[in-house]
């Protein structure tokens, strides 16, 4: 009797429990294992733009282009995050390298078509993700503050991207109680970022806007290239004594030419603006050794790509996003950091030593920033106070950060 089989029902069932343990274990295996795999090729991709940025920093091209060609058969635009943070930035330091042969080609510029594909990215970043809609009004509210009894208004703006923002800006000018007569916006825009075409597309629905409100409106477009690093060929501007001239300036916006940085913020101090409004995206760290800056633009980049992924948008329109908005400002960080001094202070740190002074933001803004965030589609999002910058977090790390200086 002790040797007879348990009976049908009670064995099936005991091994039915017992075979789902091994199932789940293996799975949870499965995916610590897929885990793994995926941090040691982030590293591996990582060490080797480190060594390449190293190499290309000290002028030995030939090594480097022998890891960049490696690097090319294991990178995508259409990958993994990391993946294509790296493959835009092995992109760059290519284009570097090209750009730095006996017979450099010209100067790539945007064409008609770039026009239509930027504005059309700029709309969709704008719909899925709140990074844009975070910049706009957070900039916005503090020069609105801080102009607010101004009659005539100057904008200096050193990005002006597709102008969206002061549409948005002019917006709330009639709502104010003492209403403002006129507003003139000097932005510096260079030809290799903004076809005359979108220039003019941008004056025009500005000015339409401008009219519908009752507001005197003018735009004057300067070429940021021209800017010569010596303070006193910086070009003279017409002010009035009765405008409040306010500042735009994103740390990115010198990218190009790093070394005019100091002479640029010398020039917006003569300006006595009201207020100078600053962004920062972490990528243009221009007080870190080349190496470390690819290092520092590599995660923040695939900060960015990570958000844009957990949107509800085609990879297709995900690319659109990376090549017309983001691709531009990768090649610009990293051809622009190999012309900077090698010992450039911190930005913070620069503007301060400038006489600036950082102001906090109000209550209100920071207010108007947690709810741009909350309607944002995609959860993982939130807004972080780090005195004196308002940042714009994607599941705990940063973003991009917004500031506010006097002088």
């Amino acid at each position: 009797d002790l040797l007879e089989p348990l009976p049908k029902r009670l064995n099936a069932g005991n091994l039915e429990f017992s075979s789902q343990i091994p199932k789940l274990a293996g799975h949870e295996l499965f995916t610590r294992k897929q885990l793994q795999q995926h941090m040691v090729a982030e590293e591996e991709v990582l060490e080797l733009l480190h060594k390449a940025a190293e190499l290309v920093g000290t002028g030995n091209f030939a090594h480097a282009r022998g890891i960049l060609a490696r690097l090319n058969h294991q990178l995508s635009p259409v990958g993994k995050p990391f993946q294509r943070a790296a493959f835009y930035i092995r992109k760059a330091l290519q284009l570097l390298i090209t750009n730095n042969s006996v017979s450099p080609p010209p100067p790539k510029s945007p064409t008609r078509f770039d026009v239509i594909f930027k504005l059309v990215a700029y709309k969709v970043f704008s719909e899925v993700s709140p990074f844009i809609q975070f910049v706009n009004f957070t900039s916005n509210q503090a020069l609105l503050e801080a102009l607010d009894d101004a009659e005539r208004i100057h904008i200096m703006d050193f990005d002006i991207g597709c102008g969206a923002q002061w549409a948005s800006f002019m917006q709330e000018l009639p709502m104010r109680i003492r209403g403002v007569r006129s507003l003139r916006i000097t932005a510096f825009a260079s030809p290799l970022t903004h076809h005359p075409i979108e220039l003019g597309l941008m004056r025009e629905s500005l000015m339409l806007f401008a009219n519908e409100i009752g507001l005197s409106f003018e735009l004057v477009v300067l070429n940021f290239d021209s800017l010569d690093q010596a303070p006193y060929s910086l070009p003279l501007f017409r002010t009035n004594q009765n405008e409040a001239v306010a500042v735009n300036f994103p740390v990115w916006s010198s990218s190009n030419q790093p070394s005019a940085l100091p002479n640029l913020l010398r020039f917006v101090k003569q300006l006595s603006p009201k207020i100078v409004v600053s962004l920062d995206g972490g990528w243009d760290r221009n007080d870190l050794r080349f190496p470390e800056l690819v290092t520092c633009a590599f995660q923040s980049y695939k900060n960015i790509f990570e958000s844009l992924d957990a949107g509800n948008v085609t990879s297709d329109v995900v690319n659109k996003i990376e090549r017309f908005l983001i691709v531009p400002r990768i090649e610009s960080t990293v051809l622009g950091r190999l012309r900077a001094p090698e010992n450039m202070p911190l930005w913070k740190t620069l503007l301060c030593s400038s006489g600036f002074t950082p102001v906090t933001f109000s209550n209100f803004t920071i207010t108007q920033a947690d709810c741009v965030v909350k309607r944002a589609q995609v959860r993982g999002f939130h807004v972080e106070k780090r005195q004196p910058s308002l940042v714009l977090c994607w599941q705990q790390r940063e973003l991009i950060s917004a500031s506010a200086w006097r002088c």
